[in-house]
């Protein structure tokens, strides 16, 4: 049977890592992460991950380069509000590990990604009674198979940013019926 968790944005972060201008990574984050984790531990094969984040709260740490980042020359917010993730397959490969196959929209654009998750799937309770999972996961993309393809040449060669780019989720979710309630 499977038990459904809201997604908690307030204890949810997705990041991302870029190589800057060839000598170092620039993180960036998004806020208000939603969703849904449909999990079935008689059946982990049946679960269900949807995941829907905000372009627009792009963080980066510098307000000028965040609204460089949600213009049309990258993100283009206005035309493409959400990034979103559906899973396809969802699969053990250890004791706490997991490979969460699934179609990533940003900009438009929908690939097919596979997420490497950590998680025990164990509940747990918080301090005010609502039912808890969480998980961590990683994976990497390239941004030009998105669409995300600005860049400037340097005049020592090479470009101002890379082209992969590592996704990090950190994810706390609630349990539907406690989730109705918080």
């Amino acid at each position: 049977m499977k038990t459904v968790y809201k997604i908690d944005p307030a204890h949810s972060t997705a990041q991302f890592v870029v190589r800057h201008m060839m000598i170092t990574n620039v993180r960036g984050g998004f806020s208000g992460i939603q969703g849904t984790i449909e999990f079935d531990p008689q059946s982990p094969s049946d679960s269900r991950v949807e995941v829907v984040i905000d372009a627009s709260t792009i963080n980066t740490l510098d307000p000028q380069r965040d609204a460089h980042l949600k213009s049309a020359d990258f993100l283009d917010v206005q035309k493409y509000p959400n990034i979103t993730f559906k899973s396809k397959k969802v699969e053990r490969v250890g004791e706490d590990r997991w490979k969460v196959t699934g179609e990533l929209t940003i900009h438009g654009v929908t690939k097919e990604v596979v997420l490497d998750v950590e998680s025990s799937m164990k509940e747990t309770k918080d301090p005010f009674g609502n039912i808890r999972i969480g998980a961590s996961a990683t994976t990497k993309i390239k941004r030009s198979d998105f669409g995300l393809t600005w860049n400037a040449p340097l005049e020592t060669g090479g470009f101002l940013l890379g082209d992969d780019l590592k996704i990090e989720l950190e994810v706390s979710a609630i349990k539907a019926e406690a989730a109705a309630a918080a």
